[in-house]
């Protein structure tokens, strides 16, 4: 038996509930021989009479009042798959993956992440703590769909990335250090330091600094957690240089110093994603979100 055609059910369906073929034509806006032409050709298929034409309304059989009842509840649950498949591919629904540094998790994320469940709130963002360099290898495997990355980045085939916001670094002292209101890489070189693992970005944009200046310090501890590091300066082990948090860094503290250095440096950080046409209507409504947070 061949499957059932679901305009012939829906065919059905009106005929059942308005009475008449003309009736049911109108509603669906078929010609009364097609609407003749469905139930005929669905009756074929099952091999089973399924409307009485009577003098002035057409009943179903008990086979067609079945067929009826269960065809509700499919031609709803076909309703529902295609206006879940149509959120989906408009963005309103979904899951996207998001890697990014604790930096930005702490300072930035959270302001977009309200914005999109403001926007969008069918859209569950699963966010993980990667580095730059683990972000761009899992893009471009398809286990992650967005990164925050550390700009620049090697160019990486199908992977795009471009510039999202800059956090100005920062000089972090512990409170009872005595230490100049710019903090040079001559000064720092001499503190015990606390730098990021040597295989992230941000420790070698904190080499070049020094490196600038003619200074190679070398670290007491590396980690690569910001949070960890701004509290082990608060506890007076080292210091640091980190990039400014709004959210945490701009306020008194009285366990630790947040003090400028010079020269300047900047951490640049880009938003990586695979190309538009490879993306879902989730990933690309997320992006928006981010672009709309990007900085001048």
């Amino acid at each position: 038996m061949r499957q059932l055609n679901l305009d012939q059910l829906r065919t059905l369906i009106a005929i059942a509930d308005l009475g008449t073929f003309s009736a049911a034509a109108k509603a669906l806006h078929l010609a009364q021989p097609t609407v003749s032409l469905h139930i005929s050709e669905l009756e074929s298929r099952l091999d089973v009479p399924l409307v009485v034409r009577g003098n002035r309304r057409v009943t179903p059989t008990p086979a067609g009042a079945a067929l009826v009842e269960r065809g509700r509840k499919l031609l709803r649950d076909t309703d529902d798959a295609v206006e879940t498949v149509k959120r989906q591919a408009e963005g309103r629904v979904g899951r996207v993956r998001l890697g990014t540094s604790t930096g930005v998790l702490v300072d930035l994320l959270p302001q977009v992440l309200e914005a999109l469940g403001a926007e969008h709130a069918g859209i569950d963002v699963e966010v993980s703590i990667r580095g730059s360099y683990e972000a761009m290898e899992r893009l471009a495997a398809g286990t992650l769909d967005i990164g925050l990355v550390a700009m620049p980045q090697p160019p990486m085939r199908g992977i795009v990335v471009t510039p999202w916001c800059e956090q100005p670094m920062m000089a972090f002292v512990p409170r009872r250090t005595k230490a100049p209101k710019r903090v040079t890489p001559a000064w720092l070189a001499a503190q015990p330091l606390i730098f990021n693992e040597a295989t992230t970005h941000m420790y070698r944009l904190t080499m070049e600094w020094f490196a600038e200046a003619g200074f190679a310090p070398r670290a007491r501890i590396e980690l690569n957690y910001d949070a960890a590091i701004r509290s082990l300066v608060a506890a007076g082990y080292g210091a640091a240089l980190l990039p400014l948090q709004q959210s945490t860094d701009t306020g008194r503290n009285d366990r630790m110093q947040v003090l400028p250095v010079t020269p300047k440096l900047t951490r640049r950080v880009g938003i990586a994603h695979r190309q538009h046409a490879l993306l879902d209507g989730a990933t690309l409504s997320v992006l928006k979100v981010l672009t709309a947070f990007r900085q001048a």
